[in-house]
């Protein structure tokens, strides 16, 4: 009885013990089973019982070491693709921070001048076309570039118009712009901008500039908040127009050069009247060495009614008053421009104009005053008394939008000028424009 009772205990603890190495490989398993039955420990009955549970363990064991290898192949897989995902990502993440903009323009334009010819004239009758595409991307959080094309019937500066003619031929495309913007996160609203540029400055009326117009050179703009109802702007620039004008030398000091400095303010005089304040200078370096000397020599800034020696330093002051809590809203805006170079007395310009939207109609009216020098001839607006100084008159623009993203228009130049003629003075120098134009 004692002795079974020993077998017994020595049984127990041999099945404690293959339960405790349950864990361990299957070999040191049967080889412990067959230990306990050889020295008597277990019976053939108990030896049996402990086999099979044995032959079910190591089954589980298996069937779990599969499961957890099939876990780990998907962990793996699903880490792989994360990884292929990302680098995919990173190598399309400029698409994702890029914009595509563009428009086309259909445009109906009829231009009469008192004297001209209606048939070799300067008198059109004409269909114009105009399309743009610009692509606009973020580098880094600091740093922008675009680029954009245009058509043009040629290198003019100021129109990106093309006539529909000619026997359906080619139309031309042009870089339009091409820049860099760096704007750096330790000086907020600063952006050095360097290429060929959109106009830094603001423009409270196009006697200076056409709209058209994409200086290149280098230029920093700055906005700096006065509170909550209150800003400053300013720009800085430096624009090279022809390198090595006076022929003496390809030094800078030998280049065409324009240097640009604005300074500004916008406030809110109260929730529904906002102001607009500001000044510019527009110096011209080495203009003397650009101007029109004889009839053989081409003149680069002195065109379209300038006196052929004229020289050119612009003072500018310009501003607008925005008018809200009125049935609908309205806007007036002025510019007055005085050229200290000229060589005539003729060097101011001046214009007034106002804004305001009726029952979904955009309307804007001004008149303006351009004296003979008070500008550049070269980047006054070019349909304005057909882009000649020299001229006054009234300008009158009217737009609706009928659908999303796409307008009709109409704008009417009724003015006289002293140069759009070859044949009179103080002509009438009338131009209709009848556009549709699409933007995406």
């Amino acid at each position: 009885m004692r002795l079974a009772s020993t077998k017994t205990a020595a049984a127990l603890c041999g099945g404690l013990l293959l339960a405790m190495s349950v864990p361990a490989s299957a070999a040191v398993d049967a080889k412990l089973l067959d230990m306990l039955k050889a020295n008597g420990s277990i019976s053939q009955a108990q030896y049996v019982e402990l086999q099979t549970e044995l032959a079910k363990d190591q089954k589980a064991q298996q069937i779990a070491q599969q499961a957890q290898q099939e876990t780990n192949e998907q962990v793996a897989a699903v880490a792989k693709k994360t990884n292929e995902q990302s680098a995919f990502d990173q190598k399309l993440a400029w698409a994702a921070k890029t914009q595509f903009k563009g428009d086309v323009r259909i445009r109906q334009e009829t231009v009469k001048i008192d004297g001209e010819s209606n048939n070799g004239g300067r008198d059109k009758d004409r269909q114009r076309i105009r399309a743009r595409l610009g692509a606009y991307s973020e580098i880094n959080p600091q740093v922008d570039t675009g680029i954009r094309i245009a058509t043009g019937g040629g290198d003019d500066a100021r129109s990106t118009n093309q006539d529909m003619d000619n026997y359906f031929d080619k139309k031309q495309i042009w870089l339009d712009l091409g820049y860099i913007d760096y704007h750096p996160d330790a000086i907020k609203n600063l952006h050095v901008i360097g290429g060929k540029m959109m106009q830094p400055w603001v423009s409270m009326g196009d006697v200076i500039w056409d709209s058209d117009i994409n200086p290149e050179g280098l230029a920093v703009t700055y906005k700096y908040p006065l509170g909550s109802s209150a800003e400053l702007f300013g720009s800085l620039g430096n624009y090279t127009l022809k390198d090595n004008v006076d022929g003496e030398g390809v030094q800078f000091r030998h280049d065409l050069r324009l240097t640009a400095g604005q300074l500004g303010s916008r406030l809110a005089l109260t929730d529904n009247l906002k102001l607009t304040l500001g000044g510019s200078v527009y110096a011209y370096q080495n203009d003397e060495d650009s101007r029109c000397t004889g009839t053989s020599t081409p003149c680069a800034l002195a065109v379209n009614g300038n006196s052929a020696n004229n020289q050119f330093r612009l003072y500018e002051g310009f501003s607008q008053i925005d008018i809200g809590g009125l049935p609908m809203p309205l806007s007036f805006y002025g510019q007055y421009v005085k050229n200290n170079d000229a060589v005539t007395d003729q060097d101011t310009a001046w214009l007034l104009g106002a804004k305001s939207k009726v029952f979904g109609f955009n309307l804007d009216y001004n008149y303006r005053d351009v004296q003979r020098n008070a500008v550049v001839g070269a980047f006054t607006d070019s349909d304005f008394a057909n882009g000649t100084t020299g001229s006054r008159g009234h300008k009158f623009k009217v737009g609706y939008d009928i659908d999303k993203n796409f307008a009709l228009g109409a704008t009417y130049f009724l003015t006289k000028a002293d140069f759009a003629s070859r044949t009179q003075r103080d002509a009438d120098t009338n131009t209709l424009q009848l556009d549709a134009e699409a933007k995406f």
